[in-house]
């Protein structure tokens, strides 16, 4: 159902209230959000419609895919989608123009009294919806998605400027987070991050969570393995698979020059697209390894567990991930992981386990380590039944429980509301 209009104003039994039953209504905010194919709108979008299972009501701000405004509700999740036009630096990133948002922010927030505003990013919408939450009274959570790493590519930094944009940029993000009243992050090592960053305020590590229904191991062994890699256009070969954007924080140049150096005969399969797939096809011919390399493309989100089922192992190197949901989904999958030893990739891996970490930036390394999974049958599949249990610490229903109790707290303890000097108490 689409329309061109906001909801009506929600009856009086269903506004906010202490009573028994109350069922929460959050407002989130974000920058990014499906159709974009980013971790941040991936999580988003299952935070949005996890909640909507679980009996909230959530309505989600965001940039139209299109640049029309619009209103659409899907699977329960009211989109409330903003004029955007063309970020310029990113076929897929669009940037919603701020000429009366504002004002569309304080009428939605008017219309739809939210227990709590969660906002994704600290960009145009996120930064807008805190600042009018607050005027509002309406308590304020913020997830943090963001490492200034992640956009120097799109935004062509030069390389000897970049620890001077870092440090601007994790001023700003410092600056924006400051004023909300409650600061998340997916793991302990992204929560070090901003206070290393000289970021002061209590920060609380909330896993992006996993569905461990959707994800889990193949069932019917090594038959039904191969029917998977047959109907996803596979080779039946030992496969090293990695799932997401073909970009240059991913470095995936790295997965294709260790599959080059491997002793034993694996194939590498790169499910998900980006602007640096051409280089990436270029460089598996000039390693001599085109025929080992593939290709996915975007991948339907009913399809992405069977890419997981596919393979024998996940490997990734990134260096910016502040959890890597592709992880996580991975693990849940039963597959063993080969990953950077960078930021909060550690955290997810158990040296010997679960799988392997390696130096950034040692393909050699790299290809050692999977060497070493694939080599031991045995020892690998009860390295991915290890990936399986440590999944298990991450489902999606307790991120999704913790996040509605962070709500009710928020609520229940009351946002200062600045009238002309004075703080007044919405509650």
């Amino acid at each position: 159902m689409t329309t061109s209009f906001l909801p009506e104003s929600p009856p009086a039994a269903e506004v906010r209230t202490a009573a028994a039953g109350h069922r929460t209504t959050v407002l989130i905010g974000t920058d990014t959000y499906p159709p974009d194919v980013n971790g941040a709108a991936y999580f988003t979008a299952r935070l949005a419609r996890g909640l909507v299972r679980r009996g909230a009501r959530v309505h989600v701000v965001c940039a139209s895919p299109d640049g029309h405004p619009h209103v659409v509700e899907r699977d329960g999740v009211v989109e409330h989608r903003l004029r955007s036009m063309s970020s310029l630096v990113h076929d897929s990133v669009r940037l919603a123009l701020p000429l009366g948002v504002r004002g569309h922010l304080d009428r939605l927030l008017e219309r739809l009294r939210p227990d709590a505003v969660h906002i994704q990013n600290h960009f145009l919408i996120g930064r807008m919806l805190a600042a009018a939450a607050r005027t509002h009274g309406v308590p304020v959570v913020a997830t943090n998605h963001f490492m200034p790493e992640n956009l120097f590519d799109y935004v062509h930094v030069p390389g000897p400027l970049r620890p001077h944009a870092a440090r601007m940029a994790w001023r700003d993000l410092g600056a924006v987070l400051s004023r909300v009243d409650h600061v998340t992050t997916p793991t302990p090592a992204a929560a070090r991050l901003l206070w290393e960053q000289g970021f002061t305020r209590p920060v609380e590590p909330v896993s992006c969570g996993i569905d461990l229904a959707r994800f889990r191991p193949v069932e019917g062994g090594d038959a039904r393995r191969r029917r998977i890699r047959a109907r996803l256009g596979v080779p039946d070969r030992t496969t090293v698979v990695f799932v997401g954007r073909l970009d240059e924080e991913k470095r995936a140049d790295e997965l294709i020059r260790a599959v080059a150096r491997t002793a034993a005969d694996v194939q590498l399969v790169l499910a998900g697209h980006g602007a640096y797939r051409r280089r990436l096809e270029d460089l598996a011919e000039a390693e001599g390894v085109a025929d080992r390399v593939v290709f996915l493309g975007f991948v339907a989100h009913e399809d992405l567990p069977d890419v997981y089922r596919a393979a024998d192992v996940f490997a990734i190197a990134g260096i910016a991930e502040l959890q890597s949901i592709a992880t996580l989904e991975a693990m849940a999958s039963g597959l063993p992981v080969v990953a950077a030893d960078a930021m909060a990739l550690p955290h997810l891996v158990e040296e010997g386990a679960n799988g392997f970490l390696y130096p950034p930036g040692s393909p050699e390394e790299l290809a050692a380590r999977v060497d070493e999974v694939v080599a031991d049958e045995a020892r690998r599949r009860a390295m991915g039944a290890h990936s399986r249990e440590m999944a298990s610490a991450h489902r999606l229903e307790d991120s999704l429980a913790r996040f509605e109790r962070i709500y009710r707290e928020a609520a229940a303890e009351g946002v200062a509301l600045p009238v002309e000097g004075f703080a007044l108490s919405r509650r």
